[in-house]
């Protein structure tokens, strides 16, 4: 038994039709692993950052007729809630897992974000080539930071202040198969570095 990676059978919940059964395959099977990374992960954060960091894990209370599409644990300096900080994410869709840092469009920090961040476009551009940039982090389309062009960084930057429903997430996706997903070891090791590289994009 797995404590932490995603396996197939945590993919192929976002398979299972129907709201009550999906999240009863949910709770069962990938809820237990967010809540052990939200454990290891709100220490590894607050460790980092000399900050107390909180895990969230999604509960989808609000839904009532549709399935959720993805599940998570998000990681905020505040013990009630995540959506109105830049905050961390852990999760997956039926397609790919993902590890995130970023502000949704809740937060009334998108405009002080949107400053820090135009004046961290060189450390934006030099992430590794297999780090993302999503401007809507309910959907699971993304763009490799690596095909675009300053400008286009740029615009993703302006959007999350002059769109009321503005976002910007950065950082990785990881495929069934994946190494990272292969051992608990494995997918520790690449959140606690994917984190680790994108902290000057909070700090």
């Amino acid at each position: 038994m797995t404590k932490y990676k995603f396996t197939k059978k945590d993919f192929d919940v976002f398979k299972v039709d129907g709201l009550a059964p999906r999240m009863e395959a949910l709770i069962n099977t990938t809820r237990p692993k967010l809540e052990a990374l939200g454990d290891h992960f709100s220490g590894y954060l607050s460790e980092q950052t000399d900050e107390t960091f909180y895990p969230h894990v999604a509960k989808h209370l609000r839904r009532k007729t549709n399935p959720p599409n993805d599940t998570w644990v998000a990681f905020a300096t505040n013990k009630r809630g995540y959506k109105m900080l830049p905050h961390f994410q852990i999760g997956l869709f039926g397609s790919h897992a993902f590890v995130l840092f970023g502000v949704i469009y809740e937060s009334p920090d998108k405009d002080r974000m949107a400053k820090k961040w135009k004046k961290q476009m060189k450390a934006i551009q030099s992430l590794n080539d297999d780090y993302i940039i999503k401007g809507d982090h309910m959907k699971e389309e993304f763009t490799y930071i690596k095909d675009l062009k300053k400008k286009d960084i740029e615009s993703y930057i302006n959007r999350l202040v002059d769109v009321k429903k503005g976002e910007l997430m950065f950082g990785k996706v990881f495929y069934p198969g994946d190494e990272a997903l292969k051992t608990d070891k494995a997918f520790i090791k690449e959140i606690e570095q994917t984190f680790f590289e994108m902290l000057p994009l909070y700090q």
